[in-house]
């Protein structure tokens, strides 16, 4: 019996209508600081099902996990290593951040990680792969530098560190849908590569607004 192919329509049809939304957002004036109050985000077609409820196409027998490769497994330990760190960063931006965008920028960004806990958990399981306890060493790094600021300046850095990381993030997505022999890996890497190439557009236009410089990896 063949596996099915891994979903990701739970994350990707969210996140479509996140770009939309904070594009918008991100070009309207006087986004930045100031005593505009916060709107709450519009709710988006398609959430009434819960994405813990939501169908993986995963093997349904968890007792005999699929030994995948060194390379898928690294993979899978390192995108829920840094969903930890995007939901802790998001909830101090929330917490830290005079600026509305930012602010909105964030909240987005706790909610979408959730929903990619959930897509990615059963793929680590799939493949062997324990679920790491949070960030890695050097995302909790980052995570006390921000703790340790305030006002513009955490804006600037909290900005500057999501560039860099979407950066990064979108470039092993599309290396590991390239070279990995898994379909479920394949399937997930390429779908949410698109997704996290969204969330980098609108981030770098928030750089833009708040007049913050990010080198520009490619």
């Amino acid at each position: 019996m063949h596996a099915k192919q891994f979903s990701t329509k739970l994350f990707l049809y969210p996140a479509a209508a996140l770009f939309a939304t904070l594009t918008a957002m991100a070009q309207a004036p006087g986004a930045g600081g100031g005593a505009q109050p916060q709107q709450p985000m519009p709710q988006q077609p398609g959430q009434t099902t819960s994405p813990a409820n939501s169908p993986t196409g995963m093997p349904t027998d968890p007792t005999a996990p699929t030994q995948g490769s060194y390379s898928d497994q690294s993979f899978v330990k390192s995108a829920l290593e840094n969903s930890a760190a995007e939901q802790q960063l998001g909830q101090l931006a929330q917490q830290k951040s005079p600026s509305e965008d930012v602010k909105k920028y964030a909240v987005e960004m706790v909610r979408i990680h959730m929903q990619l806990d959930e897509q990615i958990k059963p793929l680590a399981k799939h493949l062997g792969v324990s679920e790491p306890k949070g960030p890695s060493k050097k995302e909790k790094q980052e995570i006390a530098k921000l703790e340790a600021l305030s006002g513009p300046q955490f804006d600037e850095e909290y900005i500057r560190v999501m560039v860099k990381d979407h950066q990064k993030v979108v470039k092993d997505f599309k290396n590991q849908a390239e070279i990995t022999q898994d379909p479920n890996v394949k399937q997930a890497a390429q779908s949410d590569a698109t997704v996290f190439e969204q969330h980098l557009r609108v981030i770098q236009e928030i750089a833009q607004k708040h007049n913050v410089t990010v080198e520009d990896k490619k």
